[in-house]
């Protein structure tokens, strides 16, 4: 899991990435409103943590643009001193899944975001035009036809299908599929982009290309196929 962090005291940023490492969650702490939007832009993540009071805007109003951009494909925890029931109310209508009152707790604020995980995982079966995903048996069929590959190469299919039109970066999809403290080369995600890209037949004709950006990742964009 990715958590993107909004939280402008740098005492608070190093405890999230301390804590977040220690569970073996990839974080990234950002300290102005500005900041936080461009990256979210740029990478994605599960899970986003976001204060009340910032510099350069509030929680609050990040919160909408977030679900305008994102939709609900992301969970998102206020953590705040901010604690009448006003506040909270305002932030869980205003698209908040969850509300922590600062100091957050340890053991707390890890069940919690397991609590989230397990509801924003996506059905086991999902099917993206030609392509049917079983992510209970690690299967895709094309045309009807069960592709076989690794599971490598599943889980890198399966996430770009996931997120169509959205820049995935090499060193994200690194921790992604292989984990944060993987000696691996970025390069290995070029080859298995390829061997994805040739055993599933992902290509303008079929509905889907891999756009490749250069120094950076790959966005799986889904193409309209004229009908004849």
């Amino acid at each position: 899991m990715r958590i993107g962090v909004l939280e402008d005291d740098l005492t608070q940023q190093g405890m999230y990435k301390l804590w977040f490492d220690t569970a073996r969650y990839g974080c990234a702490c950002y300290g102005t409103a500005e900041a936080f939007e461009r990256a979210l832009g740029q990478e994605n993540f599960d899970l986003l943590i976001i204060d009340w009071m910032l510099p350069d805007s509030t929680g609050e109003v990040v919160l909408k643009r977030v679900r305008e951009r994102l939709g609900w494909n992301v969970a998102v925890i206020f953590i705040t001193a901010r604690e009448s029931e006003t506040d909270i109310v305002n932030a869980l209508r205003s698209g908040a899944d969850d509300y922590l009152v600062k100091p957050p707790k340890y053991q707390e604020l890890l069940a919690r975001i397991e609590s989230l995980s397990r509801r924003i995982k996506p059905p086991a079966l999902l099917q993206i035009g030609q392509y049917e995903i079983n992510q209970a048996s690690h299967q895709i069929r094309f045309r009807g036809e069960e592709v076989e590959l690794t599971n490598r190469e599943f889980g890198l299919a399966c996430y770009m299908f996931q997120n169509p039109g959205k820049l995935l970066s090499r060193t994200h999809l690194l921790e992604k599929l292989w984990g944060l403290n993987a000696n691996v080369d970025t390069r290995t995600i070029d080859t298995h982009v390829s061997r994805i890209r040739r055993k599933l037949s992902i290509m303008p004709a079929n509905g889907w290309e891999i756009i490749p950006v250069y120094g950076f990742g790959y966005r799986i964009e889904k193409i309209e196929i004229p009908v004849t």
